[in-house]
């Protein structure tokens, strides 16, 4: 699927692991998303407060920078009230989690085609 850039769903992956966030961020991109990066917290907020067109946040709980991944989705939900979030975890269960209302959990590991079938189906994007 190619959309020109201005009509693709921009998602912003938060994610530390490089190796994790190069593999999902292709998969992301591979299924019609504009895809923006950020390795730690604090890149993540300065994306949001540059970019108006992010949809969705797509962040690792255990996140280096200022706040985590979980701090993180409530500064989004406070901030950017449209932008949906999801998050993932390894560590911890994600029930266990203090999380904004609405934020879809996926548990690590999850496949690249989980991800991509979430994104498509909060975005509208086929």
């Amino acid at each position: 699927m190619s959309l020109p850039g201005s009509e693709r769903p921009v998602i912003l992956i938060a994610e530390d692991e490089f190796l994790i966030r190069l593999a999902t961020a292709d998969a992301i991109r591979e299924a019609g998303f504009e895809v923006l990066e950020a390795s730690d917290t604090d890149q993540a907020i300065s994306i949001l407060e540059a970019r108006s067109d992010v949809r969705v946040v797509f962040t690792d709980v255990h996140m280096p920078g200022s706040m985590d991944g979980a701090k993180l989705a409530h500064a989004v939900k406070d901030r950017w009230p449209p932008v949906r979030i999801i998050a993932t975890s390894g560590r911890v269960p994600l029930a266990e989690l203090d999380l904004p209302a609405g934020t879809i959990l996926i548990p690590k590991p999850y496949s690249p085609k989980h991800v991509t079938w979430t994104l498509q189906a909060l975005t509208g994007l086929e």
